[in-house]
């Protein structure tokens, strides 16, 4: 058991680190000002050490019991939890708003698919780690 726990969470912490050097990288090349988001954040341990911590957190998502046999699926489903705490209490409590489109209509979008590859590579590691 421990050691399923363990690679849940350190799932949930790597894919952390994935998507947060996706956000920033593309924050840095311009890419979310092209598309009119208002996400440019810096890649410094302030910013980096709770995205890590929260996402190992989520990652315990990965020891409940569904859709164990495949894993891409699993990793967007239970994706879809830190994205609603992101919708609904992350941005409204930056003055961003449900959704954070205040930071861009096109926000819900990305924060949606970035997490979903924070999902399915929590989940390969999960899968792969024990």
């Amino acid at each position: 058991m421990i050691r399923r726990i363990s690679s849940a969470y350190t799932g949930g912490l790597v894919g952390a680190l994935v998507d947060s050097f996706n956000i920033w990288m593309l924050g840095k090349i311009g890419f979310t000002a092209f598309i009119g988001v208002g996400l440019r954040p810096e890649f410094r341990p302030a910013w980096l050490y709770p995205r890590l911590v929260w996402g190992g957190l989520w990652g315990l998502l990965l020891l409940l019991p569904v859709m164990k046999s495949r894993p891409i699926q699993r990793g967007m489903l239970i994706s879809l939890a830190p994205t609603a705490m992101v919708y609904f209490v992350m941005f409204p409590e930056m003055g961003r708003g449900t959704f954070g489109l205040g930071f861009g209509l096109l926000t819900p979008a990305l924060v949606l698919a970035l997490n979903f590859i924070w999902g399915i590579v929590a989940a390969y590691w999960y899968e792969h780690g024990r």
